[in-house]
């Protein structure tokens, strides 16, 4: 097996087993992103616990890219510190945008290093970065609320 079969076998394995999938309470903030281009929806819920990134719950529709991105970006975040996500979401973005140039820290990346291939195709980058641009959305709207 070569390693875009590989990478096309994880995105696949997280499109059918959508981890953290369903909307979960208590959470601390909701957004809504649609990506214009293709159609993909997805509502996404953050639940914090002080700095750290307690949960991450979800329903969306669309294509296997941006399904098995929430579900993989998931799995990488709960747990987290925020700062460690915003600069995991920072290396990821410029992943996506080196159009296959960069080749991702699988030990810092895990399963995400499967969209690194999708980067060749920008048309796909919308869809992979869907979630990750509602999670760092949703981060900033709890943070918010939270210092009011």
């Amino acid at each position: 097996m070569n390693i875009d079969e590989l990478y096309q076998t994880i995105i696949l394995d997280h499109y059918r087993e959508k981890h953290h999938s369903g909307l979960r309470d208590p959470h601390d903030a909701q957004v809504h992103h649609v990506n214009p281009s293709c159609g993909d929806e997805l509502t996404l819920r953050v639940r914090l616990d002080g700095t750290t990134i307690a949960d991450v719950s979800y329903e969306g529709l669309g294509c296997s890219i941006s399904q098995a991105s929430t579900s993989v970006m998931s799995d990488l975040v709960i747990g987290t510190e925020i700062p460690h996500f915003m600069g995991l979401y920072d290396d990821f973005l410029e992943m996506m945008q080196s159009k296959g140039k960069i080749e991702p820290d699988e030990d810092r990346f895990e399963d995400a290093i499967a969209f690194a291939g999708v980067s060749k195709f920008p048309a796909r980058v919308k869809c992979a970065l869907l979630a990750w641009a509602a999670l760092r959305d949703a981060v900033s709207q709890a943070t918010a609320e939270e210092a009011l």
